[in-house]
């Protein structure tokens, strides 16, 4: 079973794989992570379940049927006797121009999440970013450094607080993950390529941990886990096992 630690590693492994590859839009970067969730919750769940995700198994996702559209999902649970899907995770890792689509990114976890949920199938989200990430402009060039700051943590502690059996569009629990990599890339970095090769040039010295940054206004027990992946996946569990 993941610890914390072994979290993040996952997600550092998937960070590499974007810089060898030098593309956030390549799937590749993705199996690593999405594989090692899913043997955990497999692993955590037992006999009785089957999970469907890119990286694990047989390396493909499942849908699951929508109330308007069925939705590839990341990672599926499907219970063996009931012979369906009971639960789906949405993962997301954000690497880069995080402010001209944080709008997008959050409308659109609303959306499937209620596709899925208002067909009684339990959905849960992970979403991941880097405390400190490049925007980049036309041309590859660094137009400034972005942190995921109290602003845009600000939505989702309006989400913490809502009410799931009320809010089909709230995820049963959203995972927050604001990672920190050590060493810093100086932010007088200005070119993209100068930013893939400084990472791929200390490839092996990366060091992952979780933000400390104190981020106000999140409701205690609400629906969002904040650096807190054993927190996340254990709740993922024992909603499954109660229905």
């Amino acid at each position: 079973m993941l610890s914390n630690q072994e979290f993040l590693d996952k997600v550092l492994t998937s960070f590499k794989e974007f810089i060898s590859i030098g593309t956030s839009r390549s799937t590749a970067k993705l199996k690593p992570l999405h594989g090692a969730i899913a043997a955990d919750i497999a692993e955590r769940l037992g006999e009785g379940y089957k999970v469907y995700s890119q990286g694990f198994a047989k390396g493909k996702e499942k849908q699951i049927k929508g109330r308007y559209i069925d939705k590839w999902v990341d990672i599926t649970i499907e219970d063996v006797n009931l012979k369906k899907p009971v639960a789906g995770i949405g993962v997301k890792f954000v690497m880069q121009n995080y402010s001209q689509n944080s709008n997008n990114y959050f409308e659109n976890m609303l959306g499937e999440t209620a596709n899925i949920r208002t067909t009684n199938c339990p959905y849960f989200q992970i979403f991941i970013i880097l405390d400190k990430l490049p925007y980049y402009k036309k041309g590859g060039g660094i137009k400034k450094w972005e942190e995921f700051t109290d602003h845009n943590m600000s939505k989702y502690c309006k989400l913490s607080a809502d009410n799931i059996d009320v809010f089909m569009h709230t995820p049963n629990k959203t995972l927050i993950c604001v990672a920190h990599i050590d060493p810093e890339i100086p932010t007088t970095t200005s070119k993209k390529a100068d930013y893939m090769s400084f990472y791929a040039g200390k490839i092996d010295e990366l060091e992952i941990s979780y933000s400390t940054h104190n981020y106000k206004g999140l409701t205690v027990n609400g629906t969002i886990i904040m650096n807190d992946y054993k927190s996340f996946i254990e709740k993922v569990y024992h909603t499954i096992k109660a229905i």
